[in-house]
């Protein structure tokens, strides 16, 4: 979902906030959710769980439709790498799993080797994010 994401759409935030240590996370899923407030913890009704949501400053403007704010939500569902290894996602990642470490507030992230399955790229290795 990264691809799908436009630049314009997240460029109000301000701060991402992270429930869990990201370090550990080779890829978290990212979406772009209707939510009531620019911040705050959002409600979570999906599967599986809520690491991390996006913060947008004073200047992010509301749907004139609905009155809500496009937040990106990251999460993680029951069968990702994280809890079954060897499953589904061993050596790969899913359509909208991005690094964590690759994100920034303002920035749609990226696949790397390592969300994909694969150990840590050259780059991450120079960032010192293995």
């Amino acid at each position: 979902m990264s691809a799908l994401i436009s630049d314009d759409e997240i460029k109000h935030e301000t701060e991402l906030v992270w429930l869990e240590d990201i370090e550990q996370l080779d890829y978290v899923r990212q979406s772009l959710d209707r939510l009531p407030t620019r911040s705050g913890r959002p409600a979570y009704f999906r599967d599986g769980r809520m690491v991390g949501y996006a913060i947008l400053g004073p200047n992010a403007k509301a749907s004139r439709a609905s009155g809500t704010f496009r937040r990106r939500v990251f999460w993680l569902l029951p069968h990702d790498r994280d809890t079954v290894p060897d499953g589904l996602y061993r050596a790969s990642g899913p359509s909208e799993g991005i690094d964590p470490r690759s994100l920034q507030p303002g920035t749609r992230g990226r696949k790397t080797e390592r969300s994909e399955g694969g150990p840590p790229s050259t780059a991450m290795h120079e960032l010192r994010r293995t």
